[in-house]
């Protein structure tokens, strides 16, 4: 129950006892009185009911409605306030609650909100600014290091133990290179730096050519790939970031799952939307952490994720391309029976640019 809806119903109580009290107290004293006849007592009483009838039940309506509507101007700041704050993320805390100046509570409240928001958004922005930098300034190193690791591989004077420590060298240099350009990614997509090139694209192709990617990755690890359903639908996106989604998808669908497990792919209408979900076989997720797998760096069970390579990014990068195609994407999970991925994109609804 709102405050409104509560201070509203404690009001219209307190007139109507109030109402009460005097029709009872004005019935007291006229009962009272004993040099009165009985027939004029009666006729006293029925005065008394027809003023409170007449005069009092429309007094108690009208303050009621009146003493509603003033609470509801009254506390008009704080429902905006309320929905503001549902509305607060990351992306907007740099938008301000307008103040009425007046200098009461909740132009108070509203000040002392809009100041929140704003530290909210400075340190926001630090965090953005210092990943973008410092992922900035580490490529330069990775590179040179990278490139000194493949020229050493080259000498043939190596021994076998030196080949294959110089060998592994540049395996972690690689893996910490992709993080690098993940974090780098997420940073400037964060800051609005990234823009995407859209255009009506031919989705069940891309899901094709995926499938046919996913195979050769699962390949080695013996898992089988399905695609079981591959409607034809036009989604108005960018092709490269498109192409990454599905690439993430289908890499953590390969890597957490089990051996001679399985794959399953499907595109399909769903109404005005294109439904793409991919299920795999696997240990999944526990239910209280499905709410976390598309947070940065997370990696779900690690006694099932400490042998897989990975930075725990794909999926957050994965929202992100879904986010920006103003599409939603979830998992559902069932532990150590299957974990599905579902994507949903807007179609073109202009047929002709199609």
């Amino acid at each position: 129950m709102s405050i409104r809806t509560r201070l509203t119903l404690w009001y219209a109580g307190i007139l109507l006892l109030s109402a009460v009290l005097i029709g009872g107290l004005s019935f007291s004293e006229l009962h009272e009185d004993r040099h009165k006849s009985r027939r004029e007592k009666e006729e006293d009483w029925e005065e008394i009911v027809g003023y409170v009838f007449w005069i009092g039940a429309p007094a108690v309506l009208l303050s009621i409605a009146g003493g509603w509507w003033l609470m509801r101007k009254a506390l008009a700041p704080v429902a905006a306030l309320t929905q503001a704050a549902e509305r607060v993320n990351e992306r907007n805390l740099g938008e301000q609650l307008p103040r009425s100046n007046n200098g009461d509570e909740f132009d108070r409240l509203t000040e002392v909100f809009n100041a929140m928001t704003a530290r909210l958004n400075d340190s926001f922005t630090r965090i953005r600014e210092f990943t973008l930098h410092a992922s900035h300034e580490l490529k330069t190193p990775l590179t040179v290091l990278r490139g000194e690791t493949e020229t050493e591989l080259r000498d043939e004077s190596l021994t076998p133990a030196q080949r294959d420590r110089a060998a592994s060298q540049l395996e972690e240099l690689q893996r910490l290179a992709i993080i690098v350009d993940s974090l780098t990614l997420l940073a400037k997509a964060d800051a609005g730096l990234i823009k995407l090139t859209l255009a009506p694209v031919r989705l069940d192709e891309l899901v094709r050519d995926s499938f046919d990617d996913t195979q050769i990755l699962a390949h080695t690890s013996g898992v089988r790939v399905e695609l079981r359903t591959r409607e034809e639908v036009i989604v108005n996106g960018d092709a490269h970031r498109l192409r990454q989604l599905l690439l993430n998808l289908a890499d953590n669908a390969v890597k957490y799952n089990q051996h001679n497990g399985s794959i399953a792919m499907s595109l399909r209408r769903v109404g005005d939307s294109a439904e793409l979900a991919i299920s795999n076989t696997g240990p999944g997720v526990p239910p209280e952490k499905l709410s976390r797998v598309f947070d940065r760096f997370f990696r779900g069970d690690p006694a099932h994720s400490a042998g897989v390579e990975g930075c725990g990014l794909g999926l957050s990068i994965a929202q992100w391309i879904v986010s920006a195609h103003n599409g939603t994407i979830h998992m559902t999970s069932e532990p150590a029976k299957l974990t599905t991925v579902t994507v949903r994109l807007p179609l073109v609804r202009d047929s002709k640019a199609a």
